[in-house]
């Protein structure tokens, strides 16, 4: 190892963002493409609700599985096994043809990507020192938004170029196997890389919790007994549905509402997740910033937390406005502020717990987050059944009020944030 500091982790960086996109692409392509599939296959909105309540039970499921999973047998071998499952499974949906056969198929994608957020907030736990977390969770979650713009950007081009719809769901297997390939070459824990410097070990080994190996196993109990843990749980409840109903829900309101067909949904959902990307970015960057002047990791997560909610609230009116244009920009700011709720949630779990715990609480918080989603995909789809398009004035209005609502039970639950001992 040479004495000046390389840049490692930042590289790890680079394969967590390219994971988390196209994680992203494969799990928005039914949704960009569900108008079409709708006509086609001749699903109703109440079925359309379970093929995503299906996703959303086995992502609640093995969240908590992939967790315990990535905390047995490491983040390198958690992180392949979780991108192979997916990438099988994503490719899976070009061959059903019935809302059943989509069921199946989103609940085997469930499975494999549960895994991809306890498998990379451990790789930030390992490698980052608690000042860059938060930054580095927002950029390597950026992924997200970079997967959901270029969706509506390639997807459309290459279903309506080879007529076959098929191909939307297909054409990412080749970038998971060269993802797999090269994330299997490269990765290694801080202390055994070879091409990590004395100087980036040293300040890797000082601030970040790189789990140590002990002959104990961290037990459910000494988790969930922490209140710590019920918060971030909470924080996951709360906001990760709001997610979910703009990723399944967005194209079809924009249909709905303004008649945006496959052929135009490209534009707005770019303009929507590029504004939501550098937004996350931002966020995440100012609680880091917090803590680089001095301030307590209480007062920084907690006020990076407070403005990430108070950009969602005008996402209420968005049923409410006449305009295309002015509905896409309150949905892309309150994208932002869910970003960057999401960068501060997954930085306060290695924040609060130690490195061998991390996969477990961030699966525990994943579970919480995916509970919640079937309760809002299963009552969305009732409420879009039965109401008609005058129904999303209640997922807009729960989405503009939940973050602050999430943020006063943490606070209730925990008062100052605290590192626990497990």
């Amino acid at each position: 190892m040479t004495r000046t500091s390389s840049r490692v982790r930042w590289r790890i960086l680079i394969f967590l963002f390219l994971a988390t996109a196209i994680l992203y692409i494969d799990r928005s392509a039914l949704g960009i493409l569900a108008p079409e599939l709708q006509v086609k296959i001749g699903w109703s909105e109440e079925q359309y609700g379970y093929i995503n309540s299906a996703f959303m039970v086995a992502y609640a499921l093995c969240f908590l599985l992939m967790g315990r999973i990535i905390d047995r047998v490491g983040t390198r071998k958690g992180y392949a096994l979780s991108i192979s499952i997916w990438s099988l499974a994503a490719a899976a949906h070009a061959l059903v043809g019935s809302w059943l056969g989509f069921a199946a198929a989103r609940f085997g994608l469930a499975i494999g990507q549960s895994g991809n957020f306890p498998a990379a907030i451990k790789a930030v736990a390992e490698w980052f020192p608690r000042k860059e977390r938060a930054l580095a969770v927002s950029l390597f979650n950026g992924g997200a938004n970079v997967g959901t713009m270029m969706a509506p950007l390639v997807i459309p081009v290459i279903v309506l170029s080879s007529h076959r719809w098929g191909w939307g769901f297909l054409w990412t297997l080749p970038l998971s196997a060269l993802w797999l390939i090269f994330w299997l070459k490269f990765y290694r824990s801080p202390s055994g890389h070879p091409r990590v410097s004395a100087a980036e070990l040293d300040l890797v080994r000082a601030e970040a919790e790189a789990p140590v190996p002990s002959p104990r196993r961290v037990s459910w109990g000494a988790i969930i007994s922490h209140r710590e843990a019920w918060a971030i749980a909470i924080g996951k409840f709360v906001a990760d549905p709001i997610w979910w109903f703009y990723l399944f829900w967005g194209a079809k309101y924009l249909y709905a509402r303004y008649g945006i067909d496959l052929k135009g949904i490209g534009l707005p959902f770019f303009l929507i997740y590029l504004v939501s990307w550098c937004l996350g970015i931002g966020l995440g960057w100012l609680s880091s910033s917090f803590l680089k002047r001095g301030w307590t990791v209480d007062k920084a997560r907690k006020l990076g937390l407070l403005a990430c909610g108070l950009l969602a609230v005008p996402v209420i009116m968005v049923p409410h406005v006449e305009k295309m244009g002015l509905a896409v920009g309150l949905i892309a700011l309150a994208a932002g502020g869910h970003c960057g709720w999401s960068a501060n949630m997954f930085s306060l779990i290695s924040d609060i717990f130690p490195g061998e715990a991390t996969g477990s609480v961030t699966g525990f918080g994943g579970f919480c987050g995916a509970v919640g989603g079937i309760i809002a995909t299963f009552s969305v789809g009732k409420i879009l059944q039965n109401v008609g398009i005058d129904g999303y004035a209640i997922p807009f209005a729960v989405a503009g009020c939940g973050y602050l609502l999430a943020l006063l039970l943490i606070q209730l639950l925990v008062p100052k944030i605290r590192r626990v001992a497990i």
